[in-house]
């Protein structure tokens, strides 16, 4: 997730998605995914304390903020490059199985927030534009909750 002072994703030059101050999630998944995941990585989005309080100090999570969350599917986040010069894509989930955990995601995020979530196009060759705000960038996975 990045903290944005704006952001959007297009899909053949039309805006398909895009906020204001807010996050950037970008989500991807492995074939072992679950409900539980789901839920604990949404969580943690929405409270997240990344947003700047009264006196300056990260402090407030997007929720307290009153910021958006823009979401957009990204399977090459779970790219290896040990071997080679080609990245594999065997950790990530097929999109028969990533499609119904990401809209799962996106709704259990909206939950969260009291607002829509609004998305890019699954599988589609998306351009993302963003305003990051800091930087902040964290990486977020529910299989090492730190």
């Amino acid at each position: 997730m990045q903290r944005v002072r704006a952001a959007s994703v297009a899909v053949d030059g039309k805006i398909c998605g895009e906020i204001g101050a807010g996050l950037l999630v970008l989500a991807g998944f492995e074939e072992a995914d679950g409900d539980s995941d789901l839920d604990w990585t949404a969580g943690k989005i929405v409270r997240t304390r990344i947003f700047a309080d009264d006196n300056g100090t990260m402090n407030r999570s997007v929720l307290e903020a009153g910021g958006d969350i823009l979401a957009v599917s990204q399977f090459t986040l779970y790219a290896s490059v040990k071997k080679g010069n080609r990245p594999s894509w065997s950790r990530a989930a097929r999109g028969e199985v990533s499609r119904p955990l990401f809209e799962r995601f996106v709704a259990k995020l909206a939950a969260e927030l009291g607002k829509p979530v609004p998305t890019g196009v699954f599988g589609a060759d998306m351009q993302v534009q963003l305003v990051n705000d800091g930087p902040v960038t964290l990486s977020i996975d529910s299989r090492e909750p730190e």
